[in-house]
């Protein structure tokens, strides 16, 4: 992986160093978290990437390969061209000189790599309010750079990785792009990078410099018919970015432009009036049926009527007449006629005529 030291000259040595793009000197917090990326030709997409540590290529030590996870963690990403090394929990025996390398393996073509320091400290003299930002097509989004009051007059810059372009803080550049507007906070120590009308090709790489020191941003432009998952790009599309999209999804599904959500808020307010009314339908039946209940009881109680009364020319004849002996309760079936004295007269099915 390493030049055999004089053996090829210093021009092997350095070769490959020319093209692969990261940070210079990179500053982060102790117990924090970084993530630096490096930036590689398109032939090398198949290479195994690495990181290694010492300040000589020849004898520095691998600490990462791709895929490896631990206190380092390296992931490539092909598609982009890209690998990161993710540092966490650092503390200051990880400052020092380290390389962002691909394997090539052959004397002839020694590794491709690049050069970059770490320091690690409990306050670092350049930081940011966050590492990974998000934002939508024609949309804004604002990076604030904090720096230490010894770097207050030394120069300000928001660099791009891809074509290391910088805006510089009190630059009166007209031929710089006029949606990145990069202002000093005054007694702040801190200066703020504004970046208007988003694109989606705004997305990538990014840096806070203060004088050497620099610190790494990621931005993410997310077009809005866009629907990323969860597993698309996990390491390029952070946690952040996710949970802000699912809350601006949440938030268009209730307030879609088609109408839907109308339409969901009057069918609630349809149900919520009509139930009352069902359940007051509902109790008046019952009481209705309760009721026709309690009179056929009544009135089955009170048995039927002894006597009726016909109104001429309406005649009433019974098809059976009992007597029943007032004294002992025999009874008798007899014809229609004069009933006896001392019987009972039930008469029973009147026909009317």
């Amino acid at each position: 992986m390493a030049c055999s030291p004089f053996l090829f000259g210093v021009l092997l040595c350095t070769a490959g160093t020319l093209s692969m793009k990261t940070l210079n000197h990179v500053t982060l917090k102790e117990n924090g978290s970084i993530t630096i990326p490096c930036l590689y030709e398109n032939q090398y997409k198949p290479n195994l990437k690495y990181w290694c540590k010492g300040y000589f290529w020849a004898s520095c030590k691998v600490k990462a390969h791709a895929n490896d996870t631990g206190k380092w963690t390296i992931t490539d990403y092909p598609a982009y061209n890209i690998f990161t090394v993710k540092l966490n929990n650092p503390t200051s025996s990880d400052s020092g000189s380290y390389w962002c390398a691909v394997e090539i393996g052959t004397h002839a073509n020694p590794d491709y790599r690049k050069y970059l320091y770490v320091t690690v400290k409990s306050a670092p003299d350049v930081s940011v309010s966050s590492s990974s930002v998000c934002g939508h097509e024609g949309g804004d989004i604002s990076v604030q750079c904090l720096y230490s009051s010894g770097d207050q007059n030394k120069v300000k810059q928001w660099c791009r990785y891809k074509d290391q372009r910088c805006y510089t803080v009190g630059s009166a550049d007209t031929s710089q792009n006029p949606s990145v507007q990069i202002s000093d906070d005054d007694g702040r120590r801190s200066f703020t990078v504004l970046m208007t009308g988003l694109r989606w090709t705004d997305s990538g790489w990014y840096f806070c410099s203060v004088g050497d020191l620099q610190v790494p941003v990621q931005l993410l432009v997310q077009r809005d018919n866009e629907n990323k998952t969860e597993s698309d790009d996990a390491g390029l599309y952070p946690s952040i970015c996710r949970n802000q999209t699912a809350g601006k999804n949440m938030e268009d599904s209730n307030f879609s432009p088609d109408g839907s959500s109308d339409q969901m808020h009057w069918t609630f307010l349809l149900l919520y009036t009509a139930l009352p009314l069902l359940l007051l339908l509902l109790l008046v039946l019952v009481i209705w049926r309760l009721a026709q209940k309690h009179k056929g009881a009544l009135i089955q109680k009170r048995g039927p009527d002894v006597y009726s009364v016909a109104k001429s020319p309406m005649t009433v004849a019974y098809d059976t007449v009992v007597f029943k002996k007032a004294e002992d309760g025999e009874q008798n079936q007899v014809s229609i006629s004069r009933p006896p004295e001392r019987y009972e007269v039930i008469y029973s099915t009147p026909k009317l005529q």
